[in-house]
């Protein structure tokens, strides 16, 4: 009985200085610090100094030997702790919000830094509106203005031209001879250009018909320009002068095409069309079918021109190209005239219809 009553009382010793020692290990860790304040010096050294004095007079060999299964610890089930005063413990801490752990935001997915930035007051990215004269290319430019530099064109700017004799030929059938000329020179630059045509007949040593154009091109497409300008008719009779208006260009498959409007004072309306297609055989070897036709909206008996389609003419001209600007061609030509014109041609004493075989170069530069 008094054994068992020895072993009681040391079991609620044991009990007591448990609770005493986790109250005073309680308080230092508590106390001292509060977040992050540095505790002041005297208060600092007093508590190292109680730490110590509680440490060194602990024997922890004796609590490493103590057998803690053969402690009642039912007793401890039954303690009051009603009578405990609570009101020196320091709860403070307990009131401190937990701070969240970065660690489980991060292992569940989430990113630390997204809350970040939340109400803060960002600045224009840009610095504000832009000057006035933000596009200008010139407004920094301290003063210099843009000038033309000799050899430092634009290839837009330069200004290029070419005069070309497409025909230059002799021409023989039908129980007549004589000569063909087609040419045109133009001068400009990719948009506008100076165009002057030229295309005339001569027969038997006498000059039978001959049209110059002097016009203005402007480029619509990138194949196709408009002309406008003027066409000066002579030879054959009394002189026309007609204002024109056409297109020319490159039709769907690569057809070099001209189609032609003029008017004049009194004289009504007339219009030309040329077609050409160019077949290579190979890079030198080229042969130009030609379709060609005029139409007078009046009658010019003067000129020995009737009203509706004045004149058809069919040809086929095959050349070599020993160089690009220098091609010999030999070919055949068909002619024939409709309606009023033909009969102005029987009057005259001349075919309404020719057959001719033709030889010549076509030259460029």
């Amino acid at each position: 009985m008094k054994t068992k009553n020895l072993k009681s009382g040391a079991t609620f010793a044991l009990v007591m200085f448990g609770v005493s020692a986790g109250s005073t290990a309680f308080a230092q860790t508590a106390d001292p610090v509060k977040d992050g304040a540095v505790q002041p010096a005297s208060t600092a050294g007093q508590g190292d100094q109680k730490k110590g004095a509680d440490q060194s007079g602990m024997d922890h060999s004796q609590m490493e030997q103590m057998d803690h299964s053969k402690m009642d610890h039912s007793q401890m089930e039954q303690m009051d702790h009603s009578g405990m005063d609570h009101s020196t413990m320091n709860h403070a801490s307990d009131d401190k919000p937990q701070a969240t752990t970065p660690a489980k935001d991060t292992a569940a997915g989430a990113n630390p830094m997204s809350g970040m930035g939340q109400g803060m007051k960002m600045g224009p990215m840009q610095g504000g509106s832009p000057p006035p004269d933000a596009r200008d290319p010139a407004a920094y430019g301290e003063g210099t203005t843009h000038a033309h530099m000799p050899g430092n064109e634009m290839n837009d700017e330069t200004r290029f031209g070419r005069v070309l004799f497409d025909k230059l030929e002799y021409a023989k059938g039908d129980g007549e001879h004589g000569q063909n000329i087609d040419a045109e020179a133009w001068y400009g630059g990719d948009l506008d250009k100076v165009w002057l045509r030229a295309e005339g007949e001569r027969r038997d040593g006498h000059l039978q018909t001959l049209r110059t154009e002097a016009l203005w091109d402007h480029a619509i497409a990138a194949f196709w320009s408009t002309q406008l300008g003027v066409r000066h008719d002579t030879g054959g009779g009394d002189s026309r002068n007609w204002a024109a208006f056409g297109v020319r260009g490159l039709a769907p498959y690569w057809f070099d095409t001209t189609a032609t409007a003029y008017w004049r004072s009194g004289g009504g309306v007339a219009a030309r069309l040329d077609v050409r297609y160019e077949l290579l055989f190979t890079q030198r070897l080229i042969l130009e079918p030609e379709v060609e036709a005029n139409l007078y909206s009046k009658a010019d008996p003067a000129r020995g021109l009737g009203s509706g389609l004045s004149d058809l003419q069919l040809a086929l001209r095959l050349r070599y190209e020993i160089r690009r600007q220098f091609a010999p061609y030999v070919g055949v030509t068909l002619s024939r005239d409709f309606g009023d014109t033909a009969n102005y041609a029987k009057v005259r004493g001349e075919r309404s219809k020719s057959f001719q075989v033709v030889g010549g170069v076509r030259v460029w530069f």
